[in-house]
C-alpha cells in the first residue's frame, strides 16, 4: 500500500449507507481510502478519533454576508469562521449586495472577494438580472451555482440591492422561471404575494410598532402560501429546476404537498422556524425578527411533519449577520428593524439535539444538512460524501457533549444580535472542521488561514 498523508482512527463514520467504525485516509485534499479498523497503509500523521462521529462537512445552501458590503455586519472572513464553527465546510452565498450580484462581472468581483478571505468553501449565487439569456449564461460560465429571486419588491432605500432580483410580477416571475430553466441550474425563490404583502402591510400600519405581532400581521401566512402556489403552478409549463426558500407554515406545507409530483421542485426550511415560535420572537423581539416571519407551534409542527415525510428535504441556516448598532436602534419598531439572524453556529448542534431526542436518526438529520443539497445543486459525491475520491471536507462531532452557545464563543461578527439561539443547551458539539484534509476548526479555535476554501461550481462548470 502508498503512503498515506492523514489517517483518523477510531471514529465512527457516516458513510452513504449510514454509521461504521472505520479508519479515514486522506491525501491531497481527498478521501484517499476507507478502511476497517488497523489495516489502513503508513501515515504521515495519525489522529485518534475515538469517541468521535465523522461526518461530510454540512453544505448550507442558503447563507448572506453580503461582502464586500457592510463590514459592519460581518465579512467574508468572519462569517467563514463561524462557518468553520458550526462544522459549514461549503456555503452558498447569496446575491443580495451592494452593488446586487446580478451580472458575470459582478459575480467574478465576488468570487475573487471570497477567494482570498473564506476559511472554507463557497458557491455564488447569481441574480437573474435582465432576463436575457446571454447574461445568465455569463454568469453560469463565471461559475455561478445557481440563481436566487425574490417575488416581493425591492426594500424601500435598497433598490440597488435587489436590481435584478426582485420580481413582483407573474409575468416577470414565469420569464425567470423559463430563463433559468434553460441554464439547469436550481432557481431559488424567496416566495412572498407582492401584492398582498402591500395589502396587510396597510392594514397592520396602525397597530403598534412595538408588538412582534405587528411583524406576523403585515406578512401572514398566506402571503408566502399564495407565492409558493403560483409558482409551482407556473413551473408546470416552466419546467424549472425550482426550489422554495425558507418555508414557515402550514398553509406552504399543504400547497408543497398538494403540488407533489408536478414539477421538479424542492424546499428548505430553516432553525429558526424549526426551534423557535411567536412566542420567542415576542421574548427577543427584534433581534429574532426574520422574513418571513417565525409563527406558532402549530405551525412549527407543521414543519416538523414536513421533514418527517419528505416534502421538505432541506435544512438551511439563512445565516444573516446584522450589526447590534443596527438592531438596538429599532427596539420598539419592527417594521423599521433589519430581518435575519446569525445561525451557522447553531443549525449543527440544534440538528444533533433532534437526533438525541429522537425526533430522526442521525443519516436524515445529516442528509438535510448536507447531501441533499449536494445532489440538488450538482457537486454530489465530490461533496456531501464520505466515499473514495471525495472532498477531505468533514466534520468531526460529540454526539454526546453539550453545546451551550454564548457571545463570547461565537466566531460571527453578529454574536450580539444572536440572541435566538445563545442559552439553548443542547446536546451534540461540534469538535473540529476540515477542509480539503486541513483542520480549520478544533475545540473552539478557529487555525485555518483566510483563503483556505475554494469555489465550487456544479460538475462540469467553471
Amino acid at each position: 500500500m502508498s503512503r498515506i498523508e492523514t489517517l483518523l482512527h477510531g471514529g465512527d463514520v457516516l458513510l452513504p449507507d449510514g454509521l461504521h467504525r472505520l479508519d479515514l485516509g486522506l491525501s491531497g485534499g481527498r478521501i484517499a481510502g476507507i478502511y476497517a479498523t488497523g489495516s489502513a497503509p503508513e501515515a504521515g500523521e495519525m489522529h485518534d478519533c475515538t469517541g468521535l462521529t465523522i461526518l461530510p462537512g454540512l453544505i448550507d445552501i442558503h447563507f448572506h454576508i453580503r461582502a464586500p458590503s457592510y463590514p459592519e455586519r460581518g465579512t467574508v472572513a468572519s462569517e467563514t469562521r463561524a462557518a468553520a464553527a458550526g462544522g459549514v465546510t461549503t456555503l452558498f452565498e447569496m446575491p443580495i449586495a451592494k452593488p446586487c450580484c446580478s451580472n458575470a462581472g459582478e459575480l467574478s468581483k465576488r468570487r475573487a472577494h471570497f477567494e482570498k478571505n473564506t476559511h472554507v468553501n463557497f458557491g455564488l449565487y447569481g441574480a437573474p438580472g435582465d432576463l436575457s439569456g446571454s447574461a445568465l449564461t455569463a454568469m453560469q460560465a463565471a461559475g455561478a451555482i445557481a440563481f436566487k429571486m425574490f417575488t416581493t419588491s425591492p426594500p424601500p432605500g435598497r433598490e440597488d440591492e435587489f436590481d435584478g432580483l426582485a420580481f413582483p410580477g407573474e409575468a416577470e416571475q414565469f420569464r425567470a422561471l423559463e430563463r433559468v430553466a434553460a441554464t439547469g441550474l436550481p432557481l431559488v425563490v424567496h416566495a412572498e404575494s407582492a401584492d398582498l404583502l402591500s395589502l396587510f402591510g396597510a392594514r397592520a400600519a396602525s397597530l403598534n410598532p412595538a408588538d412582534s405581532a405587528t411583524h406576523t400581521a403585515s406578512r401572514p401566512a398566506v402571503c408566502e402560501a399564495v407565492a409558493v402556489a403560483k409558482l409551482l403552478a407556473m413551473n408546470i409549463t416552466a419546467r424549472a429546476k425550482l426550489h422554495i426558500a425558507h418555508v414557515t407554515s402550514a398553509e406552504t406545507v399543504a400547497i408543497l404537498r398538494g403540488f407533489a409530483g408536478t414539477s421538479d421542485f424542492s424546499a428548505e426550511t430553516c432553525p429558526q422556524y424549526l426551534f423557535a415560535t411567536e412566542i420567542d420572537v415576542a421574548r427577543h423581539g427584534v433581534f429574532a425578527k426574520v422574513n418571513p416571519p417565525i409563527r406558532s407551534q402549530a405551525d412549527q409542527h407543521a414543519l416538523w411533519a414536513a421533514i418527517e415525510d419528505g416534502v421538505i428535504i432541506h435544512v438551511t441556516t439563512d445565516h444573516a449577520p446584522f450589526s447590534f448598532a443596527e438592531k438596538q436602534a429599532s427596539v420598539g419598531n419592527f417594521p423599521a428593524a433589519p430581518p435575519g439572524v446569525p445561525g451557522v453556529e447553531f443549525i449543527m448542534p440544534a440538528m444533533l439535539d433532534a437526533v438525541a431526542k429522537g425526533r430522526f436518526p442521525l443519516k436524515k438529520a445529516h442528509d438535510l444538512i448536507c447531501a441533499n443539497g449536494a445532489k440538488r445543486y450538482g457537486i454530489y459525491p465530490r461533496k456531501g460524501a464520505i466515499l473514495p475520491g471525495s472532498d477531505a471536507d468533514l466534520v468531526l462531532v460529540d454526539l454526546a457533549a453539550e453545546t451551550l452557545l454564548s457571545p463570547e464563543r461565537l466566531q460571527t461578527n453578529a454574536r450580539e444580535v444572536a440572541q435566538l439561539f445563545v442559552g439553548r443547551p443542547l446536546r451534540g458539539a461540534v469538535k473540529s472542521t476540515w477542509v480539503a484534509g486541513k483542520i480549520v476548526y478544533h475545540n473552539g479555535k478557529v487555525i485555518g488561514l483566510p483563503g483556505q476554501g475554494r469555489h465550487v461550481s456544479p460538475v462540469g462548470q467553471v
